[in-house]
């Protein structure tokens, strides 16, 4: 489990520096250039249309995991618009929580 949380840590930092660059060279004009490349037809649009389905399987397992809460559907959200900016720390704090076991990790405490 100790490596999961290095990955994921090291994850979330190296996006956190590149999303910076990103911006400080681009702005923040994402969702006209992720749906624009969709629309193309092109590899960028499907690569941005498959991880447009990880998005909405990781808000969906974030509901889940809450068992559909007011407070799993707003991580929903988040998870959703976030992808792994908001996963990556999501992961680490319920990795630690779960006290390694993988099961209530993916299944969440309300579950094991």
């Amino acid at each position: 489990m100790r490596l999961f949380q290095i990955l994921i840590a090291i994850m979330f930092l190296i996006l956190l520096v590149y999303t910076g660059l990103v911006i400080s060279e681009h702005g923040l004009g994402l969702l006209p250039i992720f749906f624009g490349d969709i629309a193309k037809m092109t590899w960028p649009g499907q690569f941005n249309l498959d991880f447009l389905g990880f998005l909405i399987l990781s808000a969906l397992w974030l509901a889940w995991r809450h068992q559909f809460s007011g407070a799993g559907l707003v991580l929903a959200v988040f998870g959703f618009f976030g992808g792994i900016g908001f996963l990556a720390p999501y992961l680490l704090v319920a990795s630690i929580k779960a006290r390694g076991d993988a099961a209530v990790l993916l299944l969440g405490p309300g579950r094991v």
